[in-house]
């Protein structure tokens, strides 16, 4: 890929680290699911660990986007990277019921470093890029998740399939290792010496860099950059208001495959793969709204839910896969859209902080969210479910158009 060369070779690294980072994860992910099924034949267990996932997230993201203010983000995620590295290995003592607790437990800090490396590597990308260059960037992150997402389900099913889910563990530790050895080689600028005084900075530092790592004082700060901004308000209403809807896809994806179209396993990884190759062809269509970030991320969350809507009707495999493919293709080009307009409405040196609160914030929000859709599948037709979430999307989407309309006027007005 031509326009991947031309991209600084430090950030080519930060893109080959969660490319095997991901897909390792991957693996691990769908050996898991299988194993604690062999073990327990439990869907409750699954639930188990995935609730016990969202904890370390509201707990220590926010941590985390403190810490990458006092820590170089290198030395961050070449930790957790060889964290959970070691942690993974840990699945290899699960053999029977009675080890569930290890499986637990192991997935609970696995889960702990995630926390803590996401917000680091997100802040990480306006350091190693130039600001004209963060649209082309966060297609290119699109496509990252989407390989993922396509790739490493397809390949952690077949490894563990033929050589057990023992064999998926151990690569998903290797893979931790090779990213961390990776990030090692990562040259990251010194945020208080490289763009903080960017032009695209709406909250320019006076003061010291000891005061500005002070939490009180960057949280402040956060704060004041968010009222000085319409279009980060915006962003930040809908990473705020989006997760509470996420959940009910996340739930209804396993339930259509398997119970609305009776496709059995085959239809999860064919629903899922879909929503890859989604991601991967928001690649060439984010590029488009360069000049319009933030209304085509807005219209691009209102196509998503009437996509949404409109597959809680549909009765045809193919045609269901197509609006997958769809639906994903509108949220990869949204989430381009929007992480862009953060990553240059933000100061660098609050973009740790505030990366790290969101994440928190989201990743705990859709851990009610699928409880609550899980909950709700109980008490309802998934169909009727999936037409509600959708019929959410729409009305965040017109919320948040009508209270940027109205303060961009208000403030042009001088109100």
């Amino acid at each position: 890929m031509e326009l991947f060369k031309m991209l600084d070779r430090q950030y080519r690294k930060l893109f080959a680290a969660g490319i095997i980072n991901g897909i390792g994860d991957r693996f691990c992910q769908i050996a898991l699911l299988a194993l604690i099924y062999r073990l327990t034949s439990s869907g409750f267990s699954v639930g188990i660990m995935l609730g016990l996932r969202v904890i370390p997230f509201l707990v220590l993201s926010p941590a985390a986007g403190v810490l990458i203010t006092r820590i170089s983000r290198r030395t961050l995620m070449m930790t957790t990277d060889l964290f959970r590295g070691l942690v993974a290995l840990g699945f290899l003592s699960a053999h029977s019921p009675e080890d569930i607790w290890i499986i637990y437990g192991v997935s609970t800090l696995l889960a702990c470093g995630e926390a803590v490396y996401a917000p680091a590597r997100k802040s990480s990308i306006p350091l190693l890029v130039r600001p004209s260059e963060l649209l082309k960037v966060n297609s290119l992150e699109q496509v990252m998740s989407g390989l993922v997402l396509v790739v490493g389900a397809a390949a952690g099913g077949i490894i563990s399939a033929l050589f057990g889910p023992q064999a998926a563990f151990i690569l998903n530790a290797a893979s931790f290792f090779a990213a961390g050895l990776i990030v090692r080689n990562i040259a990251f600028p010194p945020v208080m010496k490289e763009k903080i005084n960017r032009e695209d900075s709406c909250v320019k530092p006076h003061k010291s860099p000891s005061l500005l790592d002070h939490p009180n004082r960057s949280r402040s700060r956060m704060l004041d950059c968010i009222r000085a901004s319409v279009p980060l308000q915006v962003v930040v209403a809908f990473e705020l208001l989006v997760p509470m809807l996420n959940g009910i896809d996340n739930v209804l994806i396993s339930v259509y495959a398997v119970q609305e179209f009776r496709l059995g396993d085959a239809g999860i990884g064919l629903f899922y793969a879909a929503l890859g190759a989604g991601l991967v062809a928001s690649y060439a269509i984010g590029r488009l709204f360069s000049r319009s970030l933030l209304k085509g991320g807005l219209v691009c969350l209102l196509l998503e839910g009437i996509l949404l809507m409109g597959l809680s009707g549909i009765y045809h495999v193919w045609a269901a896969v197509a609006i997958y493919f769809l639906i994903s293709l509108a949220g990869g080009v949204g989430a381009i859209c929007l992480d862009t307009l953060l990553m240059q409405e933000t100061p660098l040196y609050l973009q740790g902080p505030l990366l790290g609160m969101l994440t928190a914030w989201s990743q705990g929000i859709i851990g009610l969210s699928m409880f609550g859709a899980g909950v709700a599948i109980e008490m309802m037709e998934p169909r009727m479910l999936g037409l509600g979430g959708g019929a959410g999307f729409v009305v965040i989407s017109i919320v948040i158009s009508m209270y940027y309309a109205r303060t961009r006027s208000r403030k042009a007005a001088g109100v």
